[in-house]
């Protein structure tokens, strides 16, 4: 034998198979034929793409084979780590033995056997396995984990991206509760893989008891299905699926749902005629042509109004179908988009209800000038048609300048000049002076001219390392009264609220068809002061002044006075575990409150309540006139690293009933998700009564 110091092997000093061989170790120590070399000391062997680690390796270059032994680990492709007592590789280390296996998956989750068989480099076999994704408690090693699969035999094939089990039984907390002969996975280095999803488990009042099995079939790289039979016991069979494909230039997905179940009536009480079939599909997309331009849609459909509610599909009450392009070039943007609605609440009229087709609009926004001035146009086309109801046509085309000034003292100016000209054209309007009276029809056109001056003046002082400011901004409006001519219908400005967000704006109106004319000024004071440890807080009151009453707006909006009703928003936050913010109105004569918005966020990351609160005092719907009083409270508490508790409540204060509440409560570490939910609604509509349900979802990390 001859024996050699610290030294290193190369595949220019070793012959070997078709792939070169690299070995460094504290020793080497050559038989006398020079066909054996062993190796000593801090052993590592590369090879067609493997590492092998060692105290001691026996290599037979002309058998191709390696005896490794103490302290084993082999790095396999695809990540995978194997530690062993004793291996025996051949083949280029594609095929083995290995004795006491212990394998580190590329996810961290973990196998252990009492022996093993590596063949071809691609299929792995063991026998009398223990495998599980859970993280082994430091302090108490010989523990069991969460969760464990214990089996007789398994495979880890590589090429077909599956680990095997025969005779398994799964562990929880070490006790055994389940067995199969056989079942497989994928192993961790698969992404997309055709198979069962987790089950969902629940029960609820009007449904009976409900489990749900989703299936997961990846169709290929780019297109996959979940397909998700449902079965209440009180209504049958609900199948829904959802389907979603990447192309080259874009995404769309659809979603959607089909059961058969018995006929009720507006109580929610069985008919007795024939079974109903109910469903319902949703889509979107988003497709890109050309350069920055991308066009797509949004699809929404159900069989019934109460549809999805009743099976807990969605709570929306209006449905929006939605096509539309839109383009971007330089400092152009041009967009085309058409609407269709579905109202799902009871007093919803179909036929009353608006198509859009289209809307168009083109904005430009040009480069400033010497002295920071701007110039903007934006134009806009709308044809809405009912199939019962009020059309219009309009055409809008609106020009603007701007010139911003920051005067030697620090006033900051802002002078702004727009001419807007809209033309419409009319079918069926109805005469809100006298109902009675026959509709208009006709083509009508205004032309709206407005300039503006905002003027502010920030002053800000440091004290102690804290910023205070403190700017009272004033914004002048001059147009000519009127505009709003009794033949030009409201589609896109009956939303309306005076609140802080509109203070200071030239025209609070939402859409084009209203327009706030004649002068006035809106005035308002900010207050602000900023800590150097994040601390903040911020004040603003402001009102508007007119010369003259507007009966444009509704009474009790704040704003159909000369003297508006003030408006306001407070920010406070004193540290990083309490947020304050409340937005109101106030009665511009007895600074009564008639809008109240408070939101209160308290509490460090592990203990979250927030309490939002509504008040709207006298506000004006369909006709009536009511007070709304609401209270929105929820709390997280993050009970441990892994557990959490959610809860929530609903409350009308106005009539002293809740609305909704529930409490959740989840389990989450590395290798298991566990969700069981409390829902409680007490509110009616038609067929979907007042309902407890009760949800509950185990996945196991791996197992679907």
């Amino acid at each position: 034998m001859l024996a050699m110091g610290p030294a290193s092997l190369h595949a220019s000093d070793l012959p070997s198979g078709d792939a070169p061989v690299d070995l460094a170790a504290d020793e080497l120590i050559y038989a006398q034929d020079g066909n054996v070399v062993t190796a000593t000391g801090n052993v590592e062997i590369t090879q067609a793409g493997y590492v092998l680690l060692a105290d001691q390796v026996e290599y037979h270059q002309d058998a191709d084979r390696m005896l490794a032994v103490g302290n084993v680990s082999l790095l396999q492709l695809g990540g995978n780590v194997l530690f062993a007592d004793e291996i025996e590789l051949s083949d280029q280390m594609r095929n083995g033995f290995i004795k006491s296996v212990r394998l580190l998956l590329s996810d961290q989750s973990r196998m252990a056997a009492r022996e093993g068989e590596r063949r071809n480099g691609q299929v792995m076999e063991l026998h009398k396995v223990v495998y599980s994704p859970c993280r082994i408690c430091d302090d108490e090693p010989e523990k069991a984990p969460l969760w464990q699969i214990k089996a007789g035999q398994v495979t880890h094939d590589q090429e077909k991206k599956t680990i095997s089990y025969r005779n398994a039984f799964l562990e929880l907390w070490g006790v055994p509760v389940a067995y199969s002969p056989y079942f497989s996975h994928p192993d961790p280095s698969v992404k997309r893989k055709s198979g069962f999803l987790s089950p969902t488990f629940g029960r609820s009042s009007d449904l009976g008891v409900m489990f749900s099995i989703p299936y997961y079939y990846a169709m290929s790289s780019s297109r996959d299905m979940t397909i998700a039979p449902a079965f209440m016991s009180r209504e049958g069979p609900l199948l829904s699926a959802d389907y979603r494909e990447r192309t080259r230039g874009g995404k769309y997905e659809f979603s959607g749902s089909i059961t058969r179940v018995d006929d009720r009536d507006g109580n929610g009480d069985k008919t007795g005629r024939a079974k109903d079939v109910r469903g319902h599909l949703f889509g979107n997309g988003e497709f890109e042509f050309g350069r920055n331009n991308r066009w797509g849609f949004d699809l929404a459909q159900t069989s019934d109004d109460t549809y999805l509610r009743r099976f807990k599909i969605s709570s929306e009450d209006t449905l929006v179908n939605r096509l539309f392009a839109e383009g971007l070039r330089g400092r152009s943007y041009a967009a085309a988009n058409s609407y269709y609605f579905r109202g799902l609440e009871e007093d919803d009229v179909s036929d009353e209800t608006p198509i859009l087709f289209p809307i168009m609009d083109y904005n430009f926004v040009g480069e400033p000038g010497r002295w920071g001035q701007r110039h903007s146009l934006d134009t806009n086309l709308m044809v809405l048609t009912r199939r019962d109801g009020t059309d219009s046509r309009r055409v809008s085309v609106s020009g603007g300048w701007q010139l911003p000034y920051v005067a030697p003292h620090g006033s900051v100016v802002t002078v702004k000049a727009s001419a807007r000209g809209d033309v419409y054209h009319t079918n069926d309007v109805e005469n809100l002076a006298n109902p009675a009276a026959e509709s208009r029809d006709g083509l009508i056109g205004r032309f709206l001219p407005q300039i503006s001056v905002d003027w502010r003046y920030p002053l800000v002082r440091t004290e102690g390392g804290a910023r205070q400011i403190i700017e009272p901004i004033v914004v002048l409006v001059a147009s000519p009264y009127g505009g709003n001519p009794a033949s030009i219908p409201n589609e896109d400005s009956e939303s309306f609220e005076f609140d802080d967000t509109n203070l200071f704006s030239a025209n609070r109106f939402t859409g084009l068809d209203r327009w706030e004319g004649g002068p006035r000024a809106n005035v308002g004071l900010k207050l602000s002061a900023y800590g150097q440890t994040g601390e903040q807080i911020t004040f603003l009151l402001g009102q508007s002044f007119q010369l003259r009453d507007d009966n444009l707006f509704p009474q009790e909006t704040g704003l159909e006075k000369k003297r508006s009703d003030f408006v306001g928003r407070l920010y406070y936050r004193p540290s990083n575990y309490f947020d304050y913010v409340h937005r109101f109105r106030l009665n511009r004569d007895d600074f009564g409150f008639r809008r109240n918005d408070i939101q209160v966020i308290v509490g460090p990351p592990y203990l979250k309540l927030k309490i939002n609160y509504v008040e709207l005092d006298e506000v004006p719907t369909d006709d009536q006139i009511k007070n709304v009083q609401e209270l929105n409270a929820g709390l997280r508490v993050q009970m441990t690293d892994f557990w959490s508790l959610k809860a929530y409540n609903r409350r009308d204060l106005e009539s002293n009933q809740t609305i909704s509440a529930g409490v959740g409560l989840q389990f989450e570490n590395e290798c298991a998700e566990f969700t069981a939910s409390f829902d409680r609604r007490f509110t009616r509509d038609r067929d979907v009564e007042p309902s407890s349900s009760f949800n509950f979802r185990l996945v196991l990390t791996n197992l679907g």
